[in-house]
């Protein structure tokens, strides 16, 4: 009878631990699961809208650069077929001249050979490769306008007075202005408010390139950012972000009229900010091209034209550029 009665016992012990066990094994996990909050729908849709609305303007930014590059991969590659067909060429004449100079005879000299192939080289060559061969003409004046500048930056009146009525002009005289500077060191392009056409190249040169030029002047036939038709803007950033005293550099203002309050003070700011090199110059020259737009308008609206005219001649003179007033702008 003792026997059975310890037995009993026995069980009922164990029974118990493993009712504590387990018990304390619920509490353990009700511990380490943290609850999270949780987060309103609408909330949720607001951040994706937001960020899908993000992630299009920076797939359009990416195409657009894209297109840039490709166009710019393209010249790289014509680029290296022509050189490539140079380098065979060369290596065919060098073929010709060993064996020529193979058969001549002891009594001529290898000097007096070489004389007569680059005599014989000098007229093959067109009057391009002769222009190019001649020393450049620094500090050249072509139609008024000092052109010894290494870099370019341009400022164009983006307003609606320009797009909607002078557009097709400006962009004939930009690419006039591109022309007479066969080849610089870097191009800039930014509208009057300081935005830069190309956002990838902000703050910094644009390389000069054919691909480049051609890439630039697509871009403008639709580019219309916001303008507050004034260029302070824009002339004071170009003039802080790239002025170098070691940079030659020519801004060119395209515009119609100037709104700000002040031509003094524009004039004063300015004057600050470019400030003289080694030879008593100015590092940055400033041209601007002015489009008699508001003088198709009545005599009482003509103000803010004749503000722009005042400020690029007092701007153009004070830095070593030249004021151009068209007589049309269409």
């Amino acid at each position: 009878m003792k026997r059975a009665r310890r037995e009993n016992e026995e069980i009922n012990i164990s029974f118990l631990d493993v009712i504590c066990c387990g018990f304390g094994a619920i509490v353990l996990l009700l511990l380490l699961v943290r609850p999270v909050e949780p987060v309103p729908v609408e909330d949720s849709e607001t951040d994706l809208d937001g960020l899908l609305v993000e992630l299009r303007e920076r797939v359009f930014a990416l195409r657009g650069e894209t297109r840039v590059l490709n166009q710019d991969l393209d010249s790289k590659r014509e680029q290296l077929e022509e050189e490539a067909r140079r380098i065979a060429t060369l290596k065919g004449e060098l073929s010709g001249l060993q064996q020529r100079l193979a058969r001549t005879s002891d009594q001529v000299s290898v000097d007096a050979v070489i004389a007569a192939e680059l005599a014989s080289a000098k007229q093959k060559l067109t009057e391009e490769m002769r222009r190019l061969s001649r020393p450049q003409i620094q500090d050249s004046v072509i139609g008024g306008i000092p052109v010894d500048s290494e870099y370019i930056i341009f400022i164009i009146d983006t307003s609606g007075s320009m797009f909607n009525y002078s557009w097709n002009r400006m962009i004939r005289e930009f690419n006039a202005v591109l022309d007479i500077y066969p080849r610089v060191k870097g191009l800039q392009v930014m509208n009057d408010m300081g935005e830069y056409m190309f956002s990838s190249y902000r703050r910094k040169w644009i390389p000069d390139t054919p691909a480049r030029r051609r890439a630039i002047v697509q871009r403008l036939q639709n580019w219309n950012p916001f303008s507050n038709s004034s260029p302070v803007e824009g002339i004071e950033r170009a003039i802080r972000t790239f002025y170098a005293p070691d940079k030659k550099i020519s801004l060119y203002v395209f515009g119609d009229e100037f709104t700000g309050p002040s031509i003094e003070a524009v004039v004063r700011t300015v004057d600050r900010l470019n400030k003289r090199g080694a030879g008593g110059q100015r590092m940055v020259r400033i041209h601007a091209v002015g489009f008699p737009v508001q003088f198709a308008r009545a005599s009482s609206l003509q103000t803010t034209g004749i503000r722009f005219a005042t400020l690029m001649r007092e701007l153009t003179f004070r830095n070593g550029g030249t004021f151009v007033g068209l007589n049309d702008f269409r």
